[in-house]
């Protein structure tokens, strides 16, 4: 039985030592398998923070990308509903058409007094008033020739008034839109015409009344008729600028047909007639091939009255023509200028009369008012005043 029992004794202790050494694995194996799986857990979790922080900042941006986007949307619709809106808006006010073609409400260079021409440089010049009209009031330089600036010192009107009979010819000058008589290019043309004649000045920096067509060439035939009442025989020369050609030729027109012209026109920048000119306009551009274009923005112009038509008054003028016309002209292009003395030349009513057109090349870049820096600008101004025979040239 001793020998029976003692096998089974050693197996037991095998079978414990085995069933220990095999408890003792488990539980390290089991432990090693928890280290693992908390390690897999925070190797997981250190993974997925940067991947959330990620996702939330590709939200932010396709947020702040859909925002940016419906504000241009938006921006662009409102943009488009005015482009849209402004042509039946001038349609429907036409007197919002007047005011863009006058301008006058642009009375640039500010914080000037128009009282005080010397303050611009002109210390030989007197600011007038005058009345062509009860309810109607006219603001007017008058420069005298440079050759009297000492004498002109401390004068008052009636002095300035007397001056227009002395045996030097007079220029009225009629200025552009926008502005006023005081502006820097119109006061430096001032001097360089200053350098033999009179030079008078109307505009509308401090004048009263509202401009119109009709109302502006009456205010120049009225200024006209003040000159010549008080220069006896002496010369008087009409110059008009841009906008300033229409009234001119209004005026001019005007004064043939009661036989009392001047005694030259001198067109500076000028246009065939405001619908070309309108159209031709570089605030014109974004709206030329508008569909309807001349019946929303062109027909409103007309439809106030107001045509400026240089192209028909030449046919009815008896007097010298002088165009002067840059070609770099970004207002007034250059092939209106030349186009109107291409209908001007052949007009009978210049038959015995010279018409002259001066053009000035774009490497000189004087544009649409820098014409007076030409130095050849005196030159020709006295070669063709001081002849009288009749002559077609450019």
């Amino acid at each position: 039985m001793r020998k029976r029992t003692e096998p089974v004794a050693l197996e037991h202790e095998r079978c414990a030592a085995a069933g220990s050494s095999s408890s003792g694995s488990a539980a390290a194996a089991l432990d090693a398998d928890c280290r693992l799986k908390q390690n897999l857990r925070l190797t997981g979790t250190g993974a997925a923070e940067p991947r959330c922080a990620a996702d939330a900042g590709m939200k932010r941006a396709l947020g702040r990308r859909k925002g940016l986007w419906l504000r241009l949307r938006k921006i662009l619709f409102c943009v488009l509903g005015l482009y849209i809106a402004i042509p039946f808006l001038i349609k429907l006010c036409p007197g919002i058409q007047a005011k863009l073609i006058f301008l006058n409400f642009v009375r640039v260079p500010y914080f000037i007094d128009l009282k005080k021409p010397q303050d611009q440089g002109l210390n030989h010049t007197c600011n007038y008033y005058l009345q062509p009209e009860e309810d109607v009031t006219i603001g007017v330089w008058h420069t005298v020739p440079a050759v009297w600036w000492k004498n002109a010192q401390g004068k008052d009107q009636m002095w300035y008034e007397d001056a227009l009979a002395s045996s030097h010819a007079i220029i009225l000058y009629l200025h552009g839109n926008a502005g006023t008589r005081g502006g820097d290019h119109r006061v430096e043309l001032y001097k360089v015409s200053a350098g033999g004649t009179h030079t008078c000045s109307l505009g509308w920096g401090d004048s009263v009344g509202t401009p119109s067509e009709r109302g502006m060439t009456y205010d120049a035939l009225h200024v006209f008729d003040w000159i010549k009442a008080r220069s006896g025989d002496n010369p008087v020369y009409i110059w008009g600028h841009s906008l300033g050609t229409g009234v001119a030729t209004n005026l001019v027109r005007r004064l043939c047909e009661r036989e009392t012209p001047p005694d030259a026109l001198i067109l500076e920048s000028p246009f065939t007639n405001i619908r070309e000119e309108a159209k031709s306009h570089p605030f014109s551009v974004i709206y030329r091939y508008f569909p309807g274009f001349d019946w929303f923005f062109l027909d409103p112009i007309t439809s106030s009255g107001i045509k400026f038509a240089n192209d028909e008054n030449v046919k009815h003028i008896s007097c010298p023509l002088l165009i002067l016309h840059a070609e770099d002209d970004p207002v007034v292009p250059f092939q209106l200028g030349r186009k109107l003395y291409s209908i001007a030349a052949p007009a009978r009513s210049f038959r015995d009369f010279k018409v002259q057109f001066v053009p000035f090349h774009s490497d000189l870049g004087y544009r649409h008012k820098y014409i007076y820096k030409s130095p050849e600008l005196p030159r020709i101004l006295r070669e063709f005043l001081g002849k009288s025979e009749p002559e077609h040239q450019h």
